[in-house]
């Protein structure tokens, strides 16, 4: 494993996958066990996606109080149909959130017809239930969870908001495997903010495969500002930047 720090971020570089989500879960149980020995509940963003698996599969493993942590998920499609597997809510619902007793897991609704209602109702959640930890990853454009570029904003006043998706962010749905064809992504979705994200004291942030090289040198490299939204990354004071071999070829 190799180490080292970008500004505030720590980077830690494995040898493959699985080694890398081997270590997210380590570090994720560590931290919730440090908090929960001082409080009596810990409050956690997750991230819905692939290259999160390694990291849940693991996660799973430890002795965690599940019955102490509260759940969030960060971003959710519009009008995808309920039941769809592609639905974030439902793709870390059958990795994680049904095959632990969590003390809540709290959904966000892309389906509601008055959106700016449901965003109204998940930020009243986020500001009740504060955030200790947000585990997250980066995307091929560099957002954070449906933060692209064209709409990201380190000072954005919203917790969470109605955005819609630019074509490299679609294209990744379709290159993850999620959908068939660029024509079926959703156009729209509903994502916590950077500053929802961000304000966690604590960021875990798993980035595997060659198709994340170039968003992982970005990240590392660029100035920081909301053009790359992912380097915001590196003004985060307690944020560790996992990657596997592939992810880290560029840097």
């Amino acid at each position: 494993m190799k180490e080292f720090i970008k500004d505030k971020l720590t980077v830690k570089v494995f040898e493959n996958r699985n080694l890398m989500g081997a270590a997210v879960a380590t570090a994720v149980a560590e931290r919730i066990n440090i908090l929960l020995s001082t409080q009596p509940f810990v409050n956690i963003i997750f991230g819905a996606a692939p290259s999160q698996n390694e990291f849940f599969e693991e996660l799973l493993k430890k002795d965690i109080d599940w019955s102490r942590l509260n759940a969030f998920h960060m971003d959710e499609y519009v009008n995808l149909a309920a039941d769809a597997p592609q639905g974030f809510g439902n793709f870390i619902k059958a990795r994680l959130f049904d095959l632990a007793p969590f003390n809540t897991v709290n959904y966000i609704n892309g389906n509601e017809a008055d959106f700016e209602a449901e965003c109204t109702r998940y930020t009243a959640l986020l500001n009740e239930f504060e955030t200790d930890i947000v585990c997250l990853g980066i995307g091929e454009n560099t957002h954070l969870a449906f933060n692209d570029p064209h709409v990201a904003a380190i000072n954005d006043p919203y917790f969470v908001k109605r955005v819609d998706l630019d074509q490299q962010c679609r294209n990744q749905q379709v290159n993850d495997g999620c959908f068939t064809t660029i024509n079926e992504v959703p156009t729209h979705a509903l994502t916590l903010t950077l500053p929802a994200l961000l304000k966690a004291p604590y960021a875990f942030c798993t980035v595997p495969t060659e198709k994340k090289a170039q968003a992982v040198y970005h990240t590392l490299n660029e100035d920081i500002s909301d053009r790359f939204p992912s380097t915001h990354l590196r003004n985060h004071k307690n944020a560790i930047l996992f990657l596997d071999d592939q992810s880290s070829v560029s840097i």
